[in-house]
């Protein structure tokens, strides 16, 4: 199609999927079928017209239409009126994109910005046709995907050239700025853009740019993280039983920046409401919707005032506020012969694990691992308490408790060889309680009364350190209490050791937290 002019290409579509969608309207709706998915239409269109198709100043083609009724079923899944389809297609003329990868496909988007067409090979064309039951299975199940939504597939013959198409969601809506814009494998291996597409109005940058402009990563609150989450794993799993690898993660980043939008603000809001008049008329079909299940509002970091475009809040390692449209892209690449040898050279002459070329089940678990890990963060959230002034002073206590059982422990591990030779070592003790703490399912076994004994002794022998220790530490919890007596007790009960401290009038005075038991 590289000798075929771009405008005929556009004309061509525009006639073919008007002819092929006003006419599918006149079919009653039934269910789908099986067989509905192996379905082929083709409709010759001659220049100067026929009594079914209309006069056209085109070179005569003829125009095929793969599996109309299943992609009807599609398109109604979505919400895509027949209406609404035509008008976005065929009513204003294709905008063609400049080729944004290295694969040779042309790229046209409609004028409302709903739909991207992009021409495909015969290999990817058969695939997807293959793909399409299990397809319709996925998008029953699961509506919201970040895989892409397929709405049309189709081919145009002229002149012996076949150029085959497919109609798709279109990610990156252009009524916003994409500041940066990157193809996300999980791989390493020669993933930087390369000089010619870093010369380009808007590059498409690689893993490894993302590593070194991005290294932190990109954060969102734990909601908007987890649904992000959960939505590439599960669609990496429906890409791996279908053998499917060598996709990519299409992300765009758009800076939420003060000046940005004073200078952007009013040819965006106009081109925003010339684009879509009507509103949007895709489901699921924008980055926030793909990703969040029924009765999530999509708002964390972005602010209300601010038009999104479905975008998803948000932000970078410098703190700035980011709106992000993505989808995965490219995945009608099937890990067929030539993958595999091309897999196994670029194996063989560099590190296997770093080809992009893999097969899926290590493909899905790579790019998944990667996204978690070094893409997409989770912003930890501190919860600040009720009362500040109880917390710092239980805090308070809790650290000068500590210190009183370190004195205690010490104290016991040296006398252990001694006075608990015969008995249950604190240590062990510890370790019981401690454990049970962790597992409250097990409880700590109840040492004999020669044990229980010994170890009394020893706590009472040790008593008058553990006080000298305390009255130490004392001014640390409260200056305006200097040498104020206080009294440590130990008690040995349902073998477990409580530590009980308790505090003199004026502590009492000065602190809410007056007692504080440590369990041991």
């Amino acid at each position: 199609y590289a000798q075929t002019a771009s405008s005929a290409i556009k004309g061509a579509i525009q006639l073919g999927i008007g002819y092929t969608v006003g006419n599918l309207t006149s079919k009653p709706d039934r269910d789908v079928l099986m067989q509905d998915f192996y379905v082929v239409e083709s409709v010759f269109l001659p220049s100067e017209g026929s009594n079914l198709t209309p006069a056209h100043h085109y070179p005569d083609f003829r125009f095929k239409t793969y599996a109309p009724l299943a992609f009807r079923y599609f398109r109604e899944l979505f919400g895509i009126k027949p209406d609404d389809y035509l008008y976005s297609i065929c009513s204003e003329p294709l905008i063609e994109l400049s080729n944004p990868g290295a694969s040779g496909s042309l790229f046209f988007v409609t004028s409302d910005d709903e739909f991207i067409i992009k021409t495909v090979q015969h290999k990817e064309a058969e695939f997807l046709q293959k793909l399409l039951p299990g397809y319709y299975m996925n998008l029953n199940q699961n509506p919201r995907t970040l895989l892409p939504k397929f709405y049309g597939l189709y081919c145009v013959q002229s002149g012996g050239i076949n150029i085959r198409i497919v109609v798709m969601n279109n990610v990156l809506p252009r009524a916003l700025k994409m500041h940066f814009m990157y193809d996300l494998k999980g791989s390493t291996y020669k993933r930087r853009a390369s000089r010619k597409e870093r010369e380009k109005s808007n590059p498409t940058f690689k893993d490894l740019d993302f590593l070194q402009d991005m290294h932190e990563g990109l954060y969102f609150d734990s909601e908007t993280h987890s649904a992000l989450m959960k939505t590439l794993q599960r669609d990496c799993r429906v890409l791996e039983s279908f053998k499917i690898m060598d996709y990519s993660l299409l992300l765009g980043i758009h800076i939420l920046n003060s000046n940005m939008k004073e200078k952007e603000g009013e040819s965006s809001q106009s081109v925003s409401d010339v684009k879509r008049p009507g509103g949007q008329k895709v489901l699921y079909s924008t980055a926030m919707e793909s990703i969040q299940g029924p009765g999530k509002p999509g708002d964390s970091i972005a602010t209300g005032t601010t038009n999104t475009m479905g975008g998803i809040p948000a932000k970078s390692h410098k703190g700035e506020k980011l709106l992000l449209f993505m989808g995965i892209i490219d995945i009608l690449q099937s890990y067929r012969l030539m993958k595999k040898l091309e897999h196994s050279w670029k194996a063989l002459v560099y590190d296997g694990d770093t080809v992009s070329v893999h097969r899926p089940s290590f493909y899905a678990d790579r790019f998944l691992k990667f996204m978690s890990t070094r893409v997409f963060k989770k912003i930890q959230a501190l919860k600040s308490s009720p009362s500040k002034k109880r917390c710092n002073s239980i805090t308070a206590l809790k650290a000068a408790s500590q210190e009183i059982v370190c004195a205690v422990n010490q104290e016991w591990k040296d006398e252990k060889h001694g006075s608990l030779a015969e008995g249950q070592s604190y240590a062990s003790l510890d370790e019981e309680v401690l454990g049970s703490h962790h597992r409250p399912d097990l409880v700590p076994s109840t040492p004999s009364l020669f044990e229980a004994d010994s170890l009394a002794t020893t706590i009472s022998s040790s008593s008058l350190n553990v006080d000298e220790h305390y009255h130490c530490d004392q001014p640390m919890l409260d200056s305006s209490s200097k040498g104020v007596p206080s009294s440590s007790t130990f008690t040995l009960e349902d073998s477990a050791i409580y530590l009980t401290s308790e505090q003199s009038t004026l502590e009492m005075e000065n602190d809410n937290a007056s007692v504080l038991d440590v369990y041991l």
